[in-house]
C-alpha cells in the first residue's frame, strides 16, 4: 500500500486537477455572458439571444459539475489533512466559510433567474441576475485563492498552544487576506480564466467555420450527391454552416468575439507572468530555484532551457542534481532581479528539503510555451483579421482547434508550479506536507480511496466532455426574431417535381443574413 501522505497528496491532486476545469469554464465565461445578456437585451438582432443561451449552457453543467467536486476538495481537508486542518483551522476556515456563504450563494441563487426566468422576469432583474452570477463566480475566487496565497505568504498570524499542539491564530485579518501573493495570484488566475475559455470559444467557432469554407458538406458529400443525402437520414447533431446561414454568422460572430479578448490576454498573461515570477523569487526563493533547476548560489544565474539528467537511472529521481542543460548566462538573474544580471540567485542546496524538481521545471517550462504561442496565435489570427481572409485561412483554423483546450492545460500546468513548488511544505515555512496529514489514516485507507477517486473522476471528466461535445454539436439553439422569423432555422430546400404550388407557398421563409 501506498504511504498515506503520499496517497493523502496525489489524491488531493487528482480532485483538485479535475476540478479546477470547471471552475475556469465558469469565471471565463462569466463576462462574456454579461456582454450576451447585454447585447440581447439592447438588440432586437436574436443573434445575441442565441449567443447567450447557447454559452449559458455551458456554464450551468460546468457550474454543477464543480459545485459537486469542490465539495469534495473541502471534505478532504478533514479526512485527509486533519493535523492541518487543527493547526490552520483559525486562518484557512475562515475564506473557505465566506466563499460559501457569500461567493456560491449569490451565484446559486441567481444562477436559477438567469437560466430558467428570462420569460418571467424584466430586462433589467435579469441583466441584475447576469452580473450577479458573473460576480458570484468571481467572488469565489476571491476566498479561494486568499486561502491558498496565506500558504504561499502566511502573514497575519500568530502561533500559540492549544491542547499541547501548535496552532495558528488570526492576529490582523488585514495583513492576513491581503497577504503579497493574493493580488498575483488572483490577477494571474482570472485573466488565465478568461484567456482559456477565449481560446474554447475560438476553437469551437474554428471547426464550424473550417467546415463551412471546406465546402459546407457534411462527412465529405459532394454537390453532386445530392440523391444520396436525400435517401440518407439527418444527422441531429449536424450544425448548418453554409455561408450566409445564420449559423456561419453565429460561429463567425464567436470567432471574432474570441479573438478580440485573445488579443488582449495572451499578451497581458505573458508580461503579468514575468512580474510575477520575480515576485516568486523575492518571496519564496526555494520554489523559483526549483522552477529554474538551480542547485548552486551563483552571481551571475544562467537560464537553463533544458535540465537533462547526465546518469540514465536519474531519469526516474525529481531530484537529481547532475543535469545537462542548454543555458543562456546569466538570464536567470535578470529574470529574477527585473534586469539586473548581476542578480544573486539562491540555490536549492541552501535549504533543507527541496520540491520534486524535475515536476516543476518542466510544468513551468510548459507553461510559458504554451503562453507564448497564444501570443503568436492571436498576433496570427488579428494579422489575417485585418488582411480580410480571416474566415479564408484553414490552416488558422487547424491551428485554433488544436488549441482550444490548450488554455486548460496552461491553468493545470501552472497550478502544478504553484503547489509542488512549495514542498516539502504545506504552509511555506511553518507546517510540512507530511506533518499535515491525519494522524489515525492508514496507507490502506489512503490507497483505496485514492483509486476509488481516480475511477470516479476519470468517469465524471469523460462525462461531462461527452456532454459538452453533445452540447457544442447541437448547435445554438433557435429563437424568434422581433420579426416573427425564426434565426437559426436551415434553409428550406428546393422545389422538386413533386411539390405542388400551395406547398411552394406555404414553406417558411429563408431568414435573410448579412456577415
Amino acid at each position: 500500500m501506498v504511504d498515506p501522505a503520499l496517497a493523502s497528496r496525489l489524491q488531493f491532486a487528482l480532485t483538485t486537477i479535475v476540478h479546477i476545469i470547471f471552475p475556469v469554464m465558469s469565471m471565463g465565461l462569466a463576462p462574456f455572458l454579461v456582454y450576451f445578456t447585454w447585447k440581447s437585451i439592447r438588440s432586437s438582432d436574436p443573434l445575441w439571444e442565441r449567443q447567450r443561451r447557447f454559452w449559458t449552457r455551458l456554464f450551468a453543467i460546468s457550474f454543477v459539475v464543480g459545485t459537486v467536486t469542490g465539495l469534495v476538495l473541502e471534505f478532504e481537508f478533514g479526512t485527509n489533512f486533519a493535523a492541518f486542518s487543527t493547526f490552520a483551522g483559525e486562518l484557512f476556515g475562515g475564506p473557505l466559510a465566506v466563499e460559501g456563504m457569500m461567493a456560491f450563494f449569490l451565484e446559486a441563487t441567481f444562477l436559477g433567474v438567469f437560466v430558467f426566468g428570462r420569460e418571467k422576469v424584466g430586462d433589467a432583474l435579469y441583466m441584475f441576475s447576469a452580473i450577479a452570477v458573473g460576480l458570484g463566480t468571481w467572488l469565489s475566487a476571491v476566498w479561494i485563492l486568499i486561502a491558498n496565497s496565506w500558504m504561499q505568504t502566511p502573514r497575519g498570524y500568530e502561533l500559540a498552544q492549544r491542547n499541547g499542539q501548535p496552532v495558528v491564530t488570526l492576529v490582523d485579518p488585514v495583513a492576513a487576506y491581503l497577504n503579497p501573493r493574493f493580488p498575483w495570484l488572483f490577477v494571474h488566475m482570472q485573466s488565465a480564466a478568461v484567456l482559456s475559455v477565449a481560446l474554447f470559444m475560438a476553437g469551437v467557432a474554428a471547426y464550424f467555420v473550417y467546415r463551412s469554407s471546406d465546402g459546407g458538406t457534411e462527412s465529405g458529400e459532394t454537390a453532386d450527391s445530392g440523391d444520396e443525402r436525400a435517401d440518407s437520414s439527418p444527422d441531429p447533431s449536424a450544425v448548418e454552416t453554409t455561408a450566409g446561414s445564420d449559423d456561419a454568422r453565429f460561429w463567425r460572430t464567436t470567432l471574432k468575439i474570441a479573438l478580440v479578448v485573445l488579443l488582449v490576454t495572451a499578451p497581458f498573461q505573458v508580461v503579468h507572468g514575468d512580474s510575477y515570477a520575480r515576485h516568486v523569487a523575492e518571496t519564496q526563493p526555494q520554489k523559483f530555484a526549483a522552477m529554474e533547476a538551480q542547485y548552486e548560489t551563483e552571481a551571475p544565474a544562467a537560464l537553463h532551457l533544458l535540465a537533462i539528467p547526465t546518469d540514465p537511472s536519474a531519469f526516474t529521481d525529481p531530484r537529481a542534481e547532475n543535469l545537462w542543460t542548454v543555458d543562456i548566462p546569466a538570464m536567470a538573474s535578470v529574470l529574477a532581479s527585473g534586469g539586473d544580471p548581476s542578480y544573486e540567485v539562491t540555490g536549492l542546496d541552501e535549504f533543507e528539503g527541496s520540491p520534486p524538481v524535475a515536476i516543476v521545471f518542466w510544468s513551468f517550462r510548459a507553461m510559458v510555451l504554451l503562453g507564448f504561442w497564444f501570443v503568436g496565435l492571436a498576433l496570427w489570427s488579428g494579422y489575417r483579421w485585418r488582411r480580410g481572409d480571416l474566415f479564408d485561412d484553414q490552416r488558422l483554423h487547424l491551428a485554433l482547434i488544436g488549441s482550444a483546450p490548450l488554455g486548460f492545460i496552461a491553468v493545470e500546468t501552472g497550478w502544478v508550479v504553484t503547489e509542488v513548488g512549495r514542498q516539502p511544505w504545506v504552509v511555506q515555512g511553518l507546517l510540512r506536507t507530511e506533518d499535515g496529514v491525519s494522524p489515525g489514516l492508514t496507507g490502506t485507507e489512503a490507497t483505496l480511496t485514492l483509486a476509488g477517486f481516480a475511477l470516479v473522476y476519470t468517469a465524471l471528466l469523460v462525462g461531462y466532455g461527452y456532454v459538452v461535445r453533445r452540447l457544442v454539436l447541437a448547435g445554438p439553439p433557435e429563437v424568434e426574431s422581433a420579426t416573427g422569423s425564426t434565426a437559426g432555422r436551415k434553409p428550406n430546400p428546393e422545389p422538386t417535381a413533386d411539390s405542388s404550388p400551395d406547398d411552394e407557398t406555404a414553406s417558411a421563409p429563408e431568414v435573410s443574413t448579412d456577415d
